[in-house]
């Protein structure tokens, strides 16, 4: 079953690696990363899917939880999670660009680049959208396509930020930490 995965983290170098090399040291596969600063720089998230039944992602974020560096990790549920992909496609366009450009519409997708034989274009939806878009482009001749990992936010009220660290010590009033 899929699985998606959002874990906060700290925002500085070799976190994604750590967090990535948990999944490789145990055999899980990443289907899909995004990673991206919050509203607090110091922090990222990461929205991670996965293939694992429920002991395999229960042992994955107990596994994710004892990196120092990460602050929270939640399973999304799928049902009750606002989720996007984004991807950018090349397609061949010669006389067809208003052809082109009309299914472009129906998907909702926009032209980001348009040159005298090609256009390029953005699209964002969940999984099933982005294939249908990039189906109906085949025939025209997509030349190259890029697509972005899955970002996800849990839909209602609750949030994962983070104000500060799960780690800081709170500060005297001299400026050291109070231990």
């Amino acid at each position: 079953m899929e699985q998606i995965l959002s874990i906060v983290v700290r925002n500085q170098p070799g976190v994604l690696m750590r967090v990535a090399g948990m999944f490789s040291r145990r055999g899980f596969n990443i289907d899909s990363l995004a990673v991206g600063t919050t509203q607090n720089p110091e922090f990222s998230r990461m929205t991670v899917t996965m293939e694992a039944d429920e002991p395999t992602i229960i042992q994955v974020t107990k596994q994710l939880a004892k990196l120092v560096e990460v602050e929270r990790v939640k399973v999304l549920p799928p049902k009750s999670s606002a989720t996007r992909s984004m991807i950018l496609v090349k397609v061949k366009a010669g006389n067809k660009r208003p052809e082109l450009l009309q299914l472009a519409e129906v998907f909702r997708a926009h032209a980001v680049d348009v040159t005298g034989e090609s256009l390029i274009f953005v699209a964002t939806g969940d999984e099933g959208k982005l294939r249908a878009f990039v189906d109906v482009m085949r025939p025209y001749g997509v030349t190259e396509m890029v697509q972005t990992g899955l970002v996800a936010l849990e839909r209602g009220d609750t949030s994962l930020a983070v104000e500060k660290s799960r780690f800081e010590w709170p500060q005297m009033d001299d400026g050291h930490a109070a231990i």
